[in-house]
């Protein structure tokens, strides 16, 4: 992809403070450091966002994740948790069209990073979740 920042990266066109990389993967620190550390781990293969992976692309970047997180924890004693992040759409917040993972280190409820899940449980009945996990179950690859 001309046009893609990551590809860019990726290719050496725009520089980065790399972490990692190996044949499937490159990881480097987030430009905007959310918190110390914050970090993205991108295929090399381009595609837009998860819906986009096969297999084997699966695969081989997937498994990376836990030893990418264990390796950002172990860097600084200060680290209490691990956000990962993966965003998927613009509806969901994504802003490359490049499928990539956020490992944004935790340090205090107080650095700048939050989440929030509304607890929308009342609002579903047991058939209608029963209905829900149906579509989604009747959808599953093999």
């Amino acid at each position: 992809m001309n046009d893609c920042i990551f590809c860019k990266i990726i290719d050496g066109t725009i520089p980065s403070v790399s972490v990692y990389e190996d044949d499937d993967i490159k990881v480097f620190l987030d430009i905007s450091q959310t918190t110390p550390g914050h970090t993205l781990m991108i295929p090399k293969k381009h595609v837009a966002n998860i819906f986009d992976y096969d297999d084997s692309l699966a695969r081989h970047v997937l498994p990376k994740i836990p030893v990418i997180a264990r390796a950002i924890k172990k860097s600084n004693p200060q680290i209490l948790g691990l956000n990962i992040v993966n965003n998927n759409g613009e509806i969901a917040y994504q802003s490359v069209f490049h499928s990539h993972f956020h490992f944004i280190p935790r340090f205090a409820a107080s650095d700048d990073f939050a989440m929030t899940f509304k607890d929308n449980s009342s609002n579903y009945s047991s058939e209608e979740l029963e209905e829900i996990a149906s579509r989604i179950h009747k959808n599953m690859e093999d």
